[in-house]
Formats: C-alpha cells, structure tokens, sequence
C-alpha cells in the first residue's frame, strides 16, 4: 500500500484541483467506484495479516502491536477523513474539499510509511 498512498497522495488527488465543471462529478463517482476495487482486496489482506502478526507474533509482540496501532490510525482516517471528502466531491467540485482531502491523506501516507518499516523490522 506504501507504494499506491505515495502516487495517490503526490500525483493523483493533486491533479483533483484541475477538474472543472460538468467533468468532475462522474469523475469523482468514478474514482470511488474503480478505487474502491483496487485497494479492497489488499487493504483486507492487510488486515488480516496485522491480526495475524499479532496472535502469532514472530518474536516480540511490540512490533506487530505497532502496525496494529497505525493500521487503526489509517482505517480511521480513511472512514472519518476520506470518505467523507470524496462524497464531497461526487456532489460538486469544491477546490477547499480538494486540498482538505490532500492534506487529510498525508496520515495515510505517513501511517503505511511507518508499516513499511515495521514490516521490514518485523522480517529483518
């Protein structure tokens, strides 16, 4: 997920402030319907390995409790945060929901930066 958070959150929402008019609401649908197919199965698949980490942890618990901690941290942004703005955004353009989502999505990505690290501290 690192790798896709980076591209949404430097090259993607950005490019939601150049969308004007008539274009932006099928957009934004759009988005959220294609998105929602692409980042579902992994985010899942995150999910159930963070648990799984954790009940059956490697050698400590801590770090597993960690991924847990941000992963929960994410999910929240993305429910309270994300969603919102995006539904936002499927009823009209509004370049302040834009850079909202822009600046709200930097807890993602700062949050599945950190579980790229502890991943890799967890398997090094």
């Amino acid at each position: 997920m690192v790798g896709l958070i980076w591209f949404v959150q430097v090259v993607h929402y950005p490019l939601f402030s150049r969308l004007t008019g008539d274009a932006s609401i099928p957009f934004a649908v759009e988005h959220q319907r294609r998105t929602a197919w692409v980042v579902g199965l992994p985010m899942l698949t995150e999910g159930l390995t963070t648990l799984w980490l954790f009940f059956d942890p490697v050698n400590s618990r801590i770090l597993p409790l960690l991924g847990v901690l941000v992963l929960l941290k994410i999910y929240l942004s993305t429910i309270l945060l994300q969603i919102p703005l995006h539904k936002k955004l499927s009823n009209g353009h509004d370049k302040g929901v834009v850079r909202k989502l822009v600046a709200t999505n930097w807890i993602r990505t700062i949050g599945w930066t950190t579980r790229a690290a502890i991943a890799i501290a967890i398997v090094a």
